[in-house]
């Protein structure tokens, strides 16, 4: 029988290498801490060794096709699927906060919505009876909501929208923002925030897709880890990176055959209401 399998995506710092920690902690079977820079996610795997803890490492760029497929690959041959998805790995505002809005509205929708949803429809595949994934998204999705015209608050808050729907408004979100037009076509006025608010609706999608298909007891979440203390927040957060875990790993460690959370957006380990 194939070993169990965690993966926690942008888990060299923050609140990733804190759930990484944590699962390293909770879960039984094998936690694979993945970012971006080699150096830095191997630095983080010493780290954790230095703590009695034995994460593996694996690099996983969400804005390169050919690493997302590597890391199933490795996912594939050695452990023959997947028991936890964390999709943590993401950027802010604040690293574009020279560039115009529209492109930030580009680079923060790449990564944040379509590149997350990418390692999904990669992975996806290798889920096993019973896996959890957990979208990292933010209390500011809520925000984007509520900032949204009313024909787009209905259509992001219908239990019925499709990921071809969703994409299609995220898109245009994007394509609006080139011109500075995006206020005026009813969107938001953050990219940042607008991109979790995909991520969530996201979630909610992929809970629906998997049902209809007959997933085994697999499990969609997205979840607002809290105001952490990391360099996206410039530390100035309420909660410690461990603190800010804690919700993403009680998503990932939700027991077999709970009947919810599922498709749900999670704050403190409580479902949130997704309505403007």
């Amino acid at each position: 029988m194939s070993p169990r399998i965690a993966v926690v995506t942008g888990a060299n710092k923050g609140i990733g290498f804190a759930t990484v920690r944590a699962l390293c902690k909770q879960f039984n079977g094998d936690v694979l801490l993945t970012a971006r820079n080699v150096d830095l996610g191997k630095k983080a795997v010493e780290e954790l060794e230095k703590e009695g803890l034995h994460p593996k490492f694996h690099q996983l760029d969400l804005n390169d096709h050919n690493s997302v497929v590597t890391l199933r690959n490795f996912l594939q041959d050695n452990y023959g699927g997947l028991d936890i998805l964390v999709n943590n790995a993401g950027v802010s505002s604040k690293s574009y906060s020279a560039f115009p809005f529209s492109e930030v509205a580009k680079v923060i929708t790449k990564t944040n919505f379509f590149d997350t949803l990418h390692v999904c429809q990669v992975l996806f595949p290798l889920l096993r009876p019973h896996a959890r994934v957990v979208n990292v998204s933010s209390s500011r999705a809520l925000l984007a909501l509520k900032e949204c015209s009313d024909t787009l608050k209905v259509r992001l808050t219908d239990s019925n929208i499709t990921m071809e729907e969703l994409t299609s408004i995220i898109k245009t979100f994007v394509d609006t923002a080139q011109k500075n037009h995006h206020k005026e076509a009813g969107f938001p006025s953050n990219a940042y925030w607008t991109s979790k608010l995909g991520v969530t609706v996201m979630s909610m999608i992929q809970q629906k897709e998997l049902d209809v298909k007959g997933s085994q007891d697999v499990a969609v979440n997205a979840c607002c880890p809290g105001y952490v203390r990391t360099d996206m927040t410039n530390h100035q957060g309420d909660l410690s990176i461990d603190e800010g875990a804690d919700t993403p790993v009680y998503c990932a460690l939700l027991p077999p055959k709970i009947h919810q959370p599922r498709g749900k957006f999670i704050m403190q380990k409580q479902v949130v209401s997704w309505e403007a």
